[in-house]
């Protein structure tokens, strides 16, 4: 089978290559998936960089995020069947033809969301649902407290502006341009802004110097939720201690609670995801699908600023 596989940490388009490999047979409790679809993702593409070294052992296959079909199974699977479609959850792996993953981690596809649709139904929906729930446990009760989204265009940012506003809070939508604000005031009717203004708390996937200045806005005894770091930088810690006790600092681990969430969350999260992916407001864009073979054409448009939606692997 054919795998992308990273050996040395640095700039994906050069640290990820592609390899022939033996397919594995699946063991006890295990199955083994044929991959239709992947998803490309920020948080696929930041620990290929080095920034989580300290807990990313190389040589690995990148890929959180994909759907694809049960080919094998091994002894013991009883729950499972040969051409289900399954979302493999947990760890990555998924940029390869095929996958072992334990049963227990392969979470069913209804027969009516399509492969681009299953395989955009994890990463960003729950990671948007455990935002708003931290953002609830702070503040206790919405009461139309001003939150603001950083990269409120972006697949997750829409999202966010959605949920938040069902919640009961004003969600401020923060983008980097006037033209990125016009493209997104035709479909979100509710304040965007361009530059820093005092609020009430913040879901940050930037980072860097644009989240330090939001940081300093936030009013004290807000929050500010960190879960991305697009900008390739962390906020300034000094910052951060200086302003602990006004403000709440936190940084989401989607992972973190997937590893330790009870499975009946779990399997309410993805129905409340694969619910709201039938509604419109959680489905994705796509701009392109490309083989695995196409990895470097794939890693190349996914940086390119006119992508105008994910992109998807098709092992």
């Amino acid at each position: 089978m054919l795998r992308a596989v990273v050996r040395a940490f640095g700039d994906p388009r050069q640290a990820v290559g592609l390899e022939e490999a033996e397919r594995a047979a699946p063991g006890p409790g295990a199955v083994e998936i044929r991959i239709r679809r992947a998803a490309i993702n920020p948080s696929d593409l930041i620990p290929v960089t080095g920034a989580y070294r300290s807990r990313t052992a190389l040589p690995f296959v990148p890929g959180f995020e994909g759907v694809g079909e049960i080919v094998r199974l091994g002894e013991g699977v009883t729950d499972r069947a040969i051409g289900q479609r399954v979302l493999p959850i947990g760890a990555s792996g998924l940029w390869q033809q095929y996958l072992v993953r334990p049963a227990d981690w392969c979470l069913a596809v209804p027969d009516d969301l399509s492969d681009d649709e299953a395989a955009m139904a994890y990463v960003n929906p729950l990671t948007a649902f455990r935002l708003v729930d931290a953002a609830e446990a702070h503040f206790g009760t919405a009461g139309g407290r001003r939150i603001g989204v950083t990269a409120a265009a972006s697949a997750i940012g829409r999202m966010l502006l959605v949920l938040l506003a069902e919640a009961g809070f004003r969600p401020v939508a923060l983008v980097r341009s006037a033209a990125t604000a016009a493209r997104l005031g035709e479909s979100f009717g509710g304040e965007i802004l361009t530059q820093p203004v005092p609020l009430d708390g913040v879901l940050d996937a930037v980072g860097g110097e644009p989240g330090n200045a939001l940081f300093r806005q936030v009013r004290p005894g807000g929050a500010f939720i960190q879960y991305g770091a697009l900008s390739g930088a962390q906020l300034d810690p000094v910052l951060v201690t200086a302003r602990r006790e006004e403000v709440t600092f936190s940084f989401l681990w989607l992972r973190n609670w997937v590893h330790s969430a009870p499975r009946p969350a779990i399997e309410a999260a993805f129905a409340k995801s694969f619910s709201g992916i039938r509604a419109g407001f959680l489905a994705s864009g796509i701009d392109g699908v490309f083989a695995l073979g196409d990895i470097a054409a794939a890693l190349a448009r996914q940086d390119d600023p006119a992508r105008s939606g994910k992109i998807l692997l098709a092992p």
